[in-house]
């Protein structure tokens, strides 16, 4: 595969739109950095209001055919570039919503670029697989050198999916069949009569009532299964039958957290002993539990790595599988490229489930045993997307070249402690500033949130909440010190209009 040299990303002088109003810097610091995008903007510019003339007469016509109900703002991707989004009224934002946390690299990354035009890229496009039953020669190839490359220690099997809700639920899947295998006696053993019949009316022992146990304020998806684990907002779950699976209480801390120490891990502690009570007496039997590193839809609530070891010690004893939702946490964001790194668990999770920031989906394992004993089991005709495994194999090479894990580290502890300051500063607008020590996954409370977010696009920023009242951060790997000033001066101009 072609690679783009270091040379073609040299720092070169980048002209600032005339004509524009920008949002100014500090010059110094400005001056001082060295961007990853030769021809990424310097500063936001704002040309009208948001939404502009153009924006509004484009989704009024797409409104005809499409509802645009939840749509944020049409974006003209010819025009963003590397931390910035700009919209169709000449309007260029520092994006540090980055569609949902899923772009890693930036927009219009020079290399992915040359990753679209490669000549594999134009076979899996034109001739895509059904992955189950025609891979490509090279798929075994594309895997190692791309999405298993980077599998969490200790996992070194993946099933590829087409999205974060489709990742979880054959990871569910994976979970049950296990279950029910080591209950049989092994995979060896066949399927009685009786299963085979009853599963057909959807009845046990065939369809057994088994269970995947969550937490409150979850996000796992929102398709039938992952969506019976999400327990973030009733909107995403109104009208949809749901099944009969438990839910455990996250840890709600307090901050600062030195402050609270002692009454924080007893609250992790009260929380470890109901998901044991939960998986030992649940009258649905607890087969798999599924946990984010971050509870990310649901408010970006956290809980210390002591906590998620005990999640660990408690499934191994019970024999329940331990599925880690790497969903929007993986791939950089919190400084280790799985969140689940900065725990130090003894043994690895059964299953870490992946996307977003990926740009494809799937699921890593290591057990033989969550293979499922018979073909078919684990299947569609898609099974994931060679094309997007051709992506992330790109968006690896770019987080390794420029050590964006790193530097994401980096730059994330700087950007906290510029909040830190504003919080100190303004504390009736900042409560509860989480996310110390993991990158740049930082959030906090407002109790103006919605305004906050809804006056953040004048400030030359585009940015989301979670939660009732949390304001989240999710820039993009290649998000620098000098984008952290440019953000945290637009943060300060959006509180003194509240």
């Amino acid at each position: 595969m072609a690679s783009i040299s270091r040379s073609s990303l040299r720092l070169r002088s980048v002209m600032r739109v005339p004509g524009a109003r920008t949002i100014s810097t500090t010059p110094h610091l400005r001056a001082a950095a060295k961007p990853f995008f030769a021809d990424e903007p310097t500063a936001p510019k704002l040309s009208t209001a948001i939404p502009g003339p153009k924006n509004k007469a484009a989704a009024a016509e797409l409104d005809k055919v499409f509802d645009v109900r939840s749509i944020n703002m049409l974006t003209d991707y010819s025009k963003s570039v590397g931390n910035y989004i700009a919209d169709l009224d000449g309007n260029v934002l520092l994006d540090v919503y980055a569609q949902i946390a899923s772009i890693p690299v930036g927009y219009n990354n020079p290399h992915l670029k040359q990753v679209a035009q490669s000549p594999e890229m134009i076979t899996s496009l034109i001739n895509r697989p059904a992955l189950g039953n025609f891979p490509s020669a090279d798929w075994a190839e594309i895997l190692k050198t791309g999405i298993l490359k980077v599998a969490p220690k200790g996992l070194d099997q993946v099933f590829t999916a087409m999205a974060g809700s489709d990742a979880n639920e054959t990871a569910y899947k994976a979970a049950f069949m296990y279950y029910r295998q080591r209950e049989r006696g092994g995979p060896e053993k066949e399927f009685s009569d009786a299963e085979l019949e009853s599963t057909m009316q959807n009845q046990s022992p065939g369809s057994p009532q088994l269970s995947i146990l969550s937490f409150k304020s979850a996000f796992h998806g929102r398709l039938f299964g992952s969506l019976s684990t999400t327990r973030s907002k009733p909107i995403h779950k109104l009208d949809i039958p749901a099944f009969d699976w438990p839910q455990a209480t996250f840890p709600s801390l307090k901050y600062p957290l030195e402050e609270h120490a002692q009454e924080n891990a007893q609250e992790e502690q009260r929380c470890l002993q109901e998901v044991e009570r939960l998986i030992k007496e649940y009258h649905n039997p607890v087969a798999a539990v599924v946990v984010e590193p971050i509870q990310s839809e649901g408010g970006d609530n956290h809980a210390s790595p002591a906590f998620f070891r005990g999640l660990r010690e408690i499934t191994k004893r019970n024999n329940v599988i331990f599925i880690v939702d790497e969903v929007q946490t993986g791939v950089g964001a919190t400084g280790k490229f799985w969140a689940h790194d900065h725990w130090n668990l003894e043994s690895p999770p059964d299953i870490v489930t992946f996307s977003k920031k990926a740009q494809t989906a799937g699921y890593y394992y290591g057990n033989p045993a969550l293979r499922p004993n018979k073909p078919y089991r684990q299947f569609n005709t898609w099974m994931g997307d060679p094309s997007r495994a051709l992506i992330f194999r790109g968006i690896i090479e770019e987080i390794e070249r420029l050590g964006l894990v790193e530097h994401t580290a980096q730059t994330g502890a700087y950007l906290y402690s510029g909040l830190e300051r504003l919080a100190q500063k303004y504390p009736e607008h900042f409560q509860n500033l989480r996310g110390k020590g993991q990158g740049t996954f930082i959030a906090w409370d407002t109790p103006k949130r919605d305004e906050f977010v809804a006056k953040a696009k004048g400030a030359g920023v585009n940015i989301g909440g979670s939660g009732q009242s949390a304001v989240r951060l999710r820039p993009m790997l290649v998000f620098q010190q000098h984008h952290a000033d440019i953000l945290l001066e637009s943060i300060e101009k959006i509180i003194k209009q509240l």
